[in-house]
């Protein structure tokens, strides 16, 4: 029978030794690495290509929700996490098994028989694993950054270093200090969960940082443009023009 690899991504070296501690009891388990941060993480998963990761939520560099949204593939996941606050419910909404620290033998036993029976099905389940990064997103309140791949790296972008956003057809491109990146995501997900103190959504396929902005145009008999700090001008519908004359005061 071909053993299962897994990969254990958690910052706290006892919670890694007890992990490998209760996999002691899986001969059916490989553990092929451990990992102390999401950076180191990312690297592993696409080098080693596990089956099956344990995965924290609250680490140092990069969460694990983050993590998650940089993969390119995603194996099956089991979360360990301390923040029963924003976590349960997602999980429990979502096919996804968590572990609640601490817990006991028999939870984590049934957690890994979950997993593992998922294991070489052929349905995959992408859209629940976004629906988890969502609903917990929902649950922590507004974004304070953006993080995407970048070549072979990750790139932490804070929103004070980002100018504007554009839909992209099913994407939206990110406009920061050092250039753009691709999200797959949708403008009414960044409208939601983007500070509206910040970022306010001017145009149907626009959204703009207003600390960007320094002037507004006029350019046709409805329709504004937004000028920004670098010079690049944002269209402004009629709606979004009433917006930011009640933020900016114009």
């Amino acid at each position: 029978m071909k053993k299962i690899r897994a990969l254990i991504i958690e910052d706290e070296s006892p919670a890694r030794d007890l992990l490998r501690f209760m996999l002691k009891d899986h001969p059916e388990i490989e553990v092929v690495g451990e990992c102390g941060d999401g950076f180191c993480g990312a690297k592993e998963i696409k080098e080693k290509r596990p089956d099956l990761i344990f995965l924290d939520i609250q680490m140092p560099k990069l969460t694990g929700f983050e993590l998650l949204e940089v993969l390119d593939e995603r194996p099956q996941v089991i979360f360990t996490t301390a923040f029963d606050q924003y976590a349960i419910r997602a999980f429990e909404l979502n096919a996804v098994d968590y572990l609640l620290k601490p817990f006991s033998k028999e939870r984590f036993d049934d957690a890994l028989a979950k997993a593992v029976s998922r294991i070489g099905m052929e349905t995959e389940e992408p859209v629940k694993i976004e629906n988890l990064i969502t609903t917990a997103t929902e649950a922590e309140g507004y974004l304070t950054r953006i993080v995407f791949r970048k070549g072979a790296g990750i790139k932490i972008i804070p929103l004070n270093l980002i100018s504007c956003l554009a839909a992209e057809d099913d994407y939206v491109m990110i406009y920061y200090n050092e250039g753009k990146a691709l999200k797959p995501k949708t403008m009414k997900y960044y409208e939601e969960h983007l500070p509206p103190s910040l970022f306010l959504r001017v145009h149907r396929s626009f959204m703009v940082n207003v600390e960007y902005i320094t002037r507004l145009e006029p350019y046709s008999k409805d329709n504004y443009v937004a000028v920004l700090k670098s010079g690049e001008k944002i269209p402004v519908s009629r709606a979004g023009y009433k917006l930011l004359r009640e933020k900016l005061s114009f």
